[in-house]
């Protein structure tokens, strides 16, 4: 995507300075800023406090982060195997973290140089963008079917963010609307706050405020009024893992919006590459969700004179639950927006491509 000029991928790396490079997603949407990762303790704090974020995009970094191991570790397999263990333990729910680490760790060995294996990654990031792009291309013919339907502009709402920043490129959720931004399609998007982290008002709205997207930043609870209202037309959302039943774990708040889309009858949809598939899981109770600090819960970040300060919402010895994710069970979901196409019964994505 273009910001300041300028085209950026949210995370990429550099051979010839062995170095990986992030824009840092904790100080949008207020500074644009670039993270330089040196080594795998940069890697692992830039992922751990979300300054990287979103399935596709930990996915590529773990990738490139296994190619920084293999040049920092002269090959050695044993310590690259380190690596590779405590990368893959950084964000449990996600699978796209682990899918991008196996690509570049299955293809070492002994014989294999550096050049080779960051090969390897740029292979499985170009595959993940490329793979979001088609996402795009196919799911902008949901939201001009509604269009051609009703001939007036299509409310999409959607939660978290899963655009480009949280891709690498082109987003899941987000592709489908910036394709139909790009073809005239006349849209308009709620986009949930997204509490504790607020990825939905700093992130998704910061992108599409960009592209130019016609968009309303509202709380988390008010999508049910809005649906009720009859002024929501759709819903797309991205995922973090989908489990072979086609459950799906996403944010935190995805269950209650697909519950609501039930209840009134609207199309729910999850786009997401296959490599957020995840068929060695029966269904959602076996994804692991993720619990992240209660600090994230128990204070809020605002940005004042020029700089993000952080003020408390309760007492710290008040107890507090930060689920990271929920599963939205495959009954609530019409189809899944993938770059293979769109599909409505999983079992035919499975026979299809794993069979």
């Amino acid at each position: 995507m273009i910001v300041n000029n300028q085209n950026y991928q949210s995370v990429w790396a550099d051979f010839n300075n062995k170095r990986i490079y992030c824009i840092d997603q904790r100080a949008l949407p207020f500074r644009f800023s670039i993270l330089e990762l040196n080594n795998l303790n940069d890697i692992s704090n830039a992922i751990n406090t979300m300054a990287i974020r979103g399935a596709p995009a930990i996915g590529i970094t773990a990738a490139y982060a296994i190619w920084l191991s293999h040049y920092y570790n002269d090959g050695n397999i044993n310590l690259i195997l380190q690596d590779y263990n405590r990368l893959i333990s950084l964000r449990p729910t996600a699978i796209n973290l682990k899918k991008g680490a196996d690509y570049v760790f299955s293809a070492i060995n002994e014989n294999i140089n550096n050049s080779q294996v960051y090969d390897r990654a740029i292979e499985f990031a170009n595959n993940e963008m490329n793979a979001c792009y088609k996402i795009g291309t196919y799911g902008v013919e949901l939201i001009r079917a509604i269009h051609n339907k009703s001939n007036k502009t299509v409310n999409i709402l959607t939660h978290c963010n899963a655009g480009w920043l949280a891709c690498g490129d082109y987003g899941t959720a987000l592709a489908p609307i910036f394709e139909a931004n790009k073809q005239n399609i006349p849209i308009h998007v709620w986009v949930d706050e997204t509490r504790p982290l607020n990825q939905g008002s700093r992130l998704t709205a910061w992108e599409l405020y960009n592209e130019k997207i016609p968009f309303s930043i509202i709380t988390d609870n008010t999508g049910g009024l809005l649906m009720m209202k009859h002024k929501v037309d759709m819903i797309i959302i991205g995922a973090d893992r989908i489990a072979r039943n086609g459950d799906v774990a996403n944010k935190i708040g995805s269950y209650l919006k697909a519950l609501a889309a039930a209840a009134h009858s609207i199309p729910f949809y999850v786009a997401a590459p296959i490599s957020t598939f995840d068929f060695s899981l029966d269904s959602g109770d076996d994804i692991p969700i993720e619990q992240r600090n209660s600090l994230e819960i128990q204070s809020i970040q605002s940005y004042y004179n020029d700089e993000w300060i952080s003020s408390e919402l309760f007492p710290s010895d008040y107890q507090s639950i930060n689920y990271a994710f929920d599963i939205t069970p495959a009954k609530f979901i019409n189809s899944f927006i993938t770059e293979q196409g769109i599909y409505k019964n999983i079992n035919y994505l499975i026979k299809q491509f794993y069979s």
